[in-house]
């Protein structure tokens, strides 16, 4: 064999080994690849959230559900849509639309979505749900709920001390038993400091509101808010607590408007710290009652995505699970002796001492 020829089969044995390589080469990228498509499933969780009335912007209640669920995005990056109701009628066809989008976690918001929850959750068994404010059982559904009672005594405690004229106002949203627990808390707060304050906050029979206790029929209609709030400061109340949503933002603009026209007159937010939600009013509002909505949703959240979420159970949140309290913002409006009462009034609660009221025949006899 001459030398041209042995140089021939060299290279062509050189070329064929060059292309094993090359092969072999690109196995072992894509075995490396492989594992890329675990960390891919993780992203692929699905969460939706359908809001009661008042909307994803109503400062309060609804926009800190859907804050708590963007904090655990931000963490796990799964899909999130949010769907905003305008009436009752939206309800179903919401939480069906986010179960076709392919949400496989998705919130309820209210206790109002009680019936279309249950309908929805009937219709999906292999999903799962969430409920703010009501209990739905279904082995497929998380109810989770608070005692707006203990975190609502806290704030008739501030203004049952802060009062000038001994009339305090109540504004709901709508004259339900959730709603009703704010009221009976309230009113328990206020008597427990001062009671002749309180009086007009207390049901005569147990079943009717007080006298300076006003309902909106509405958690979105902030001209209604503003409407009652100026009713009950000119029949003489000073301090008005709210739990209406939206229209609680009525409440602030009465209260600012009567205060710049030199009328010493506060508002109490609820859900979120309302001087720091509502800005432009934080030198009317004394406190707000803290109804961690955003940590619920925050928690089934990340249950969701660890695939740890746990059906059929009943999630109940007070001062002592730190489901409910005050507003970090309070030290501004409220002088240092009253927030250290409360704080003695809140210790109470928690280790027992005091069993805050949740209807209004409890706060008529609470003592």
């Amino acid at each position: 064999m001459n030398k041209k020829k042995v140089i021939a089969i060299l290279t062509v044995v050189a070329v064929v080994a060059t292309l094993f390589v090359g092969c072999a080469t690109k196995k072992v990228e894509e075995t490396k690849v492989a594992p890329k498509t675990t960390e891919v499933a993780k992203t692929t969780t699905a969460i939706g959230l359908s809001t009661d009335e008042g909307g994803l912007n109503d400062k309060s209640f609804n926009q800190s559900a859907d804050e708590g669920v963007k904090k655990a995005k931000a963490e796990d990056s799964f899909t999130y849509s949010a769907i905003e109701s305008k009436k009752k009628e939206d309800y179903t066809a919401n939480l069906e639309s986010l179960i076709e989008n392919g949400s496989g976690l998705t919130f309820a918001i209210g206790f109002q979505m009680s019936d279309a929850m249950t309908e929805v959750a009937k219709n999906h068994p292999d999903k799962h749900f969430a409920i703010i404010d009501s209990v739905v059982d279904l082995p497929n559904v998380t109810s989770i709920v608070f005692k707006e009672q203990e975190g609502s005594f806290l704030m008739g405690v501030i203004a049952g001390k802060m009062t000038k004229t001994n009339k305090i106002g109540f504004i709901g949203g709508k004259d339900f038993d959730l709603i009703n627990r704010f009221e009976a808390g309230f009113a328990a707060g206020v008597k427990a400091v001062n009671p002749e304050a309180a009086k007009g906050l207390l049901s005569t029979n147990g079943k009717t509101p007080g006298t300076t206790v006003k309902y909106a029929d509405s958690f979105g209609d902030t001209a209604k808010g503003y409407e009652l709030a100026k009713s009950l400061y000119q029949g003489g109340c000073d301090v008005v607590y709210h739990a209406a949503g939206g229209v609680g933002i009525g409440l602030f603009k009465a209260a600012d408007e009567l205060k710049k026209a030199g009328k010493p007159v506060w508002a109490i937010g609820v859900d979120m710290d309302q001087a720091l939600t509502v800005p432009e009013y934080k030198d009317v509002i004394l406190s707000s009652m803290i109804k961690r909505v955003d940590t619920a949703t925050y928690n089934e959240s990340k249950a969701e995505v660890k695939k740890a979420f746990k059906g059929g159970t009943v999630i109940n949140l007070g001062l002592k699970e730190e489901g409910v309290g005050i507003a970090e913002t309070s030290s501004k409006n409220v002088p240092a002796d009253v927030l250290a009462i409360v704080k003695t009034y809140q210790a109470k609660v928690i280790a027992g001492e005091i069993v805050v009221p949740a209807d209004r025949k409890g706060a008529m006899t609470f003592k």
